[in-house]
This record gives structure tokens, C-alpha cells and sequence, in this order.
């Protein structure tokens, strides 16, 4: 009826008031008139339905341990879920650390705690740790130490005898009963002397040597520094000086070739002398040998120094655990599958022995020697060949024996994810923009290692001299390697070994150079005039680097033909090998990575007809302002500014 429904009515509003007085007096749930201890004695042990509750559930929470459960590695997205924040607060914190992540970044264990302190909270390690089984909980004891054969790499420029030199010492090893037999090459050489025992490393030069110590090998402790007495010290050489010392192992000179009648031993020792290694007989430090490989003449003075140097170096490793080492070099065998030569640093390997590798294990099939005679177990610096990998491991992946089966394959499944998490984020690399962000403490003195390339001689020695000037006390500058000529391969692992920086003074390097800095992750930086970069590096010291106009590349093309056209000049029939060519575009052309023109495009053409731009594949004619000196195998590389 009416007078029900109003009345309905009526009960709501006054129901509504009430509750609405009861929000505004803080009454929530309960009378007025009943305090907070009524209400919760009212609910004790009944909950919806009338079944009874723990008495616990009612009580205040206690605050939680404000904890965070991160294994080796954890992606910001899943860090601000555990936290219960934005991804974009963590993003924030991270890019004041000097890290450009993404929400699908993985983040290390220390760079984790790093962000989770800022927010209050603490970070504990779950899940399996590698480092429980493979870090060694005791320091080996004195006593348990036993003499080990020093491990020699043998560096020198192209055609100086390394090889040669290597296969003289070989062959002064072999007894008259192998001499017959073909001896296996397995990439190093173990060598008997009446001074003691050297293990060889048989390296195509010191760009394998950088290779493996960017991936944290250091497995040599000598360098010997072949140069040839009639050729002196070239680029090679000194590149192989510069690599030897980023890795702080000592050097030893042979001079080669000392047969030949056009052998000026006085001039190489001369040179070496300029570039710091003085030789002793000219009172230095450098120990210099003169040999010449064809006739034998010096081997055993050579190889008596060596065995000298590594009494004084105290080469010293316990025989007596299991084994740890590195691999030299890995391939793929037809008839035996994935095999590796390891070198044995510490510990005794055995066949039979269980071992992981990078992310493969493996049981110990065969172990063949350097004479490629079957043996059964292998010493601390000892190169043995090794049968029984599930896959082809990299050179320098670090080799450890482990207890049981079961446990290699879980230290590698456990290393494949991992390596697919650093594969999916980007790691984090030295730049001037960040290089500050890495001192710890404001005492600490941080070094910006630096590659210099230039195109001649005296623009490398002018900006060598201004960046050295520019050290402090609290940033020194250290020229890791400088030299003319294009950007290489070499330069960009000696980079990546040294955390060092690319400066290319009217140098550019070619697509593929641009493709393995990328892979290795080195920062390069271009300049045309010298006090651009020094005031860049100034900055970069004082943290106040400047954004920069960049250049953002294009593409490149090869010159195959070049044509000449009335009233235009020269024209560059092209092939595009990388991206693309675009019409008014700036353009450089190179002439072995060396810059000889920079510039615009005049014109552009497919065929007859005029292009606005020919992608990578296909053919088309190029026209370079204010310019005719265009040769075939010339590459004009495409770049505009941007700001």
C-alpha cells in the first residue's frame, strides 16, 4: 500500500543518516556507543555463518618484514610487483643510478639491493646459488702448494716468425721415436727444458689473446714479443705491446730473424725503447732474446730465460683437488663430437670426472695430450683435450669438475636461463655520459680508458698529448692503445676487455665494426676538431657532459664503377650493402676507414631515373658535391645531424 512503501521509505533515509553519522564519528561497522574493545570482543571466534575463527585473525597486523626474494637476477617488472609499486618509481631510481632499463630489464643481485634500500627494503637470495658448489670454501694452505709450468702466449706482427718460432720450439721436444708421427694440434704445446717444464698457447695473435680475456680469462703469465731484426717494430707490434700491458702480464722480447744478413738488432731495440720496453743489456727491465727459428740459433736461451722468469714470478698451484681450468679453444669433431682443450689452473683432472662448462656439463670420456697420446688424469697449467661435452663451449668459458651428474646439469640448466635473461636485456656499458656513476666514494680515483684511432700519425699524437694533460686526482686518463688507420675488430675487444671508450679522430668504421661494438657493447665517439673532443672529455670528467648533436646513420654503399658525366663530374656506380642511401642527405666518403671528403649528396639516381633514396641490395648512381676524387672500393657512408 501507499502508507507501507512510504514508510519503507522512511526507515532507509533514517538508516542512511545513522550510518552516515557513524562515518563522521568513526564508528565503522558498529553502534555508537560501543568503543573499539566491545566490537572486537563482540567478534571473537565467530566470523560469516557463525563458524568459529582463530582469535588471531581479529588482532592488528603486525607490520611485515619488508623483504624482497630475488636469484641471481630479477626484471623491474616482477621487483615493483613484489614491492607492491610502479615500475616507473624503480625506472626512476635506476636512471639515477645512471642504468637506462626497461620494465622487462633484468637487474643483478647487487644492482637489486642497490634500488630496494632506496625504498626501504631488504633483499635475501633464493633459490639455488652455483657459488655454494663451485666457490672454494678454504683458502689452499701454503703446504698444499706446488710448483706449476709457467703458461706463454706468443705475440708479434704478421710474417715476424711467431709460427715459425712455435714450431722450432715444438719440434727441439719431440723424441726421435715421434719424430715420424703426425702430432696432434690441440692449440697449446707442453715443453720439456733442463730448466723445468713451459706450456705454449698457440694463438692466431693478440686479438684471440683479448677475445678471451673480455670473457674474463686470464690465462697467461708471460708474454713473448716476437719482432724481426730486419723489419722492426710495426702497427702489429705495437698493438700486441698495448694488449699485453691492458692485461698486466709481463713481456719478453724475441728477436727473430737474426740470420739474415740485413738483421739490425741495435734499431729494434731502439724502437722498443720508445714505446717503454728497454731492454736489460741498455739497463731496462725487459728481458731481449736473439734468435732465429730456421737455424735454431738462441732456442735454448730463450727458452732458459723463461724458465728464470718463472722462478721469479713463484708459479705455485695445489695438485691436490678438484679440477678447475679454461678452455683454449672447442670445435666440433666428426667422429668424436664437441671436444675442448682445457688448461688445467688448479686441481687434477681426471677421466671419469663430472664438470660443467658455460651452460653445458659433461662426464670426461678421454683425455688426449698436446702429443695426442691418451692419458688419465692432467696437472695444474697442463693443456689436455677433453671428450664428453654436450655442446660446443666459447674459448675462455671457465671449466669446473663437480661431485655428482646430477648437480653439473643443474649448474647448467641453471646457467642457460640465466643466459637468456642477459640475451633478452642489454647489459650496462661504460659511456661519458655514465663513466661517473661508477665511483663508489668520493676518495676513489676512477681511470677513463680510451682507444684512440686517427687518420694520420700527428693528429694522434696532438690529441694523445692534450687528454693526458687533462688527469686529475680524481680522474686519470689512461690511452689503452692509439693508432692510425681505420676502426677494427681488434680495437673494439681491446675496448670491451679494458672497459674502455672508441675515440675516432676522422675515422669511421664499417657496418660490420658498427655490428660486433654493438654486440660487445662499446660506446664510440666521432670527432673532426680536436678541441670538440678534449672540452667533451672535460666534461666527462666533471660530470657535466653536454647533449650533443648526433649523427644518425643511414647506411653505406660500395663504389663498383665510377663514370664520368659532362657538366656533372664524376658519378660512383654503387652498390647499397647497409641501409639505405637517401637524396640530400650528408654524406662522408672513406678510403680504407680513413674519412677523404665530407659533404652532400648532388644527386641520386636508380637507373636513369632520379631516386629520393635506394634501400640495402640494390644499385644506383651517386653524385658527391664539390667532389670528383671518387675511387672504386671508396664507401660513402650516409649520416644527417639531429639534435
Amino acid at each position: 500500500s501507499p502508507t507501507d512503501s512510504r514508510d519503507g521509505q522512511s526507515k532507509k533515509k533514517r538508516l542512511k543518516g545513522r550510518r552516515t553519522v557513524d562515518f563522521q564519528q568513526g564508528n565503522f561497522g558498529g553502534r555508537r556507543d560501543d568503543d573499539d574493545s566491545q566490537r572486537l570482543n563482540r567478534g571473537k571466534g565467530r566470523r560469516k555463518g557463525g563458524k568459529p575463527v582463530n582469535s588471531q585473525a581479529t588482532q592488528p597486523l603486525k607490520a611485515a618484514k619488508r623483504k624482497i626474494r630475488v636469484t641471481e637476477a630479477i626484471r623491474v617488472a616482477d621487483m615493483a610487483h613484489q614491492m607492491g609499486l610502479k615500475a616507473n618509481e624503480i625506472i626512476k631510481i635506476l636512471f639515477g643510478l645512471g642504468v637506462m632499463a626497461t620494465i622487462n630489464q633484468a637487474l643483478d643481485f647487487d644492482t637489486a639491493t642497490l634500488v630496494a634500500s632506496e625504498f626501504g627494503y631488504e633483499v635475501e637470495k633464493a633459490g639455488f646459488s652455483e657459488d655454494d658448489y663451485l666457490t672454494p670454501k678454504e683458502v689452499d694452505a701454503p703446504e698444499t702448494l706446488k710448483p706449476r709450468p709457467p703458461v706463454v702466449t706468443i705475440m708479434g706482427h704478421v710474417d715476424h716468425g711467431k709460427t715459425s718460432l712455435l714450431d722450432a720450439i715444438r719440434k727441439s721436444n719431440v723424441t726421435g721415436g715421434e719424430a715420424g708421427g703426425i702430432t696432434q694440434h690441440i692449440g697449446a704445446y707442453h715443453v720439456k727444458t733442463k730448466r723445468g717444464e713451459i706450456v705454449f698457447l698457440d694463438t692466431p695473435g693478440h686479438e684471440a689473446f683479448t677475445a678471451m680475456r673480455a670473457r674474463g680469462a686470464q690465462v697467461t703469465d708471460l708474454v713473448i714479443l716476437v719482432v724481426a731484426a730486419d723489419d722492426g717494430v710495426m702497427e702489429q707490434t705495437r698493438e700486441a705491446i698495448n694488449h699485453a700491458r691492458a692485461a698486466g702480464v709481463p713481456i719478453m722480447v724475441a728477436v727473430n730473424k737474426m740470420d739474415k744478413p740485413s738483421a739490425d738488432p741495435d734499431r729494434v731495440l731502439r724502437e722498443l725503447a720508445e714505446l717503454g720496453l728497454q731492454a736489460e743489456e741498455w739497463g731496462g727491465d725487459t728481458i731481449v732474446a736473439k734468435v732465429a727459428a730456421k737455424t735454431r740459433m738462441g732456442l735454448d736461451d730463450l727458452l732458459e730465460m723463461v724458465a728464470l722468469q718463472s722462478e721469479i714470478m713463484e708459479l705455485k698451484a695445489n695438485p691436490d683437488k678438484v679440477a678447475k681450468g679454461r678452455i683454449v679453444e672447442a670445435k666440433l669433431d666428426k667422429g668424436r663430437g664437441p671436444v675442448a682443450t682445457v688448461l688445467i689452473q688448479e686441481g687434477t683432472l681426471h677421466q671419469g670426472d663430472n664438470f660443467v662448462c658455460g651452460p653445458f656439463s659433461g662426464r670426461v670420456r678421454a683425455l688426449m695430450s698436446d702429443q695426442g697420446k691418451k692419458v688419465k688424469e692432467a696437472g695444474p697449467s697442463l693443456p689436455v683435450e677433453v671428450q664428453g661435452f654436450e655442446g660446443v663451449p666459447e674459448a675462455g668459458e671457465e671449466f669446473f669438475v663437480v661431485s655428482d651428474e646430477k648437480l653439473a646439469r643443474r649448474i647448467a640448466d641453471s646457467r642457460a636461463i640465466k643466459q637468456r635473461e642477459r640475451e633478452l636485456a642489454s647489459e650496462s656499458r661504460v659511456t661519458l655520459e655514465t663513466f661517473l656513476s661508477q665511483r663508489k666514494s668520493d676518495q676513489e680515483t676512477l681511470t677513463l680508458n680510451l682507444v684512440l684511432k686517427s687518420d694520420v700519425q700527428g693528429s694522434l699524437e696532438a690529441i694523445t698529448e692534450a687528454l693526458v694533460k687533462q688527469s686529475t686526482d680524481k680522474v686519470r686518463i689512461n690511452v689503452v692503445h692509439g693508432g692510425t688507420g681505420a676502426i677494427t675488430e681488434s680495437d673494439i675487444l681491446l675496448a670491451s676487455a679494458s672497459q674502455a671508450i672508441i675515440i675516432g679522430f676522422n675515422v669511421r668504421p664499417a657496418a660490420k665494426i658498427k655490428d660486433v661494438a654493438e654486440h660487445e657493447n662499446v660506446d664510440i665517439r666521432f670527432y673532426e676538431i680536436i678541441y670538440k673532443l678534449v672540452d667533451d672529455i672535460k666534461s666527462a670528467m666533471a660530470g657535466m657532459l653536454a647533449p650533443v648533436q648526433r649523427e644518425v646513420y643511414l647506411g653505406q654503399a660500395e663504389v663498383r664503377d665510377t663514370f664520368s658525366v659532362p657538366k656533372i663530374g664524376i658519378i660512383a656506380g654503387s652498390y647499397v650493402a647497409d641501409g639505405k642511401i637517401a637524396r640530400n642527405a650528408g654524406v662522408r666518403l672513406l678510403r680504407d676507414g680513413v674519412v677523404v671528403y665530407t659533404g652532400k649528396i648532388s644527386s641520386l639516381k636508380r637507373f636513369k631515373d632520379d631516386a629520393k633514396e635506394v634501400v640495402k641490395g640494390n644499385e644506383c648512381g651517386v653524385g658527391l658535391e664539390n667532389f670528383n676524387d671518387i675511387k672504386i672500393g671508396d664507401i660513402p657512408g650516409m649520416a644527417f645531424g639531429s639534435g
